[in-house]
């Protein structure tokens, strides 16, 4: 049986194929690395942002190590994007 769109019925979601495992797995491996900029520890895992639009976020496997001085602190990205990638660069370099 199939919609006006030959869509079938409604099964169980398959998840987000952004969320997979693999893709924990690689955050986790990123988690362990210095921050991109510094190379301070501990780090927070940080979804690139540079060049996107949309409020959609970036896969899991687009993730690099930032320090928190440099992702949400008074230098960080969250804080002022323009200013850090004035600084440091688009953080897509950083892949």
């Amino acid at each position: 049986m199939t919609d006006l769109a030959n869509r079938g019925p409604l099964g169980q979601k398959t998840g987000n194929p952004r969320k997979s495992s693999a893709g924990k797995a690689h955050m986790a491996e990123v988690a362990q690395r210095g921050c991109a900029i510094c190379g301070a520890r501990p780090v927070e895992v940080h979804h690139v942002i540079c060049g996107r639009f949309g409020q959609r976020k970036a896969s899991d496997f687009d993730t690099i190590a930032l320090c928190f001085n440099h992702h949400r602190g008074p230098d960080g990205i969250h804080t002022s994007k323009a200013r850090w990638q004035d600084l440091h660069g688009m953080d897509t370099d950083y892949l």
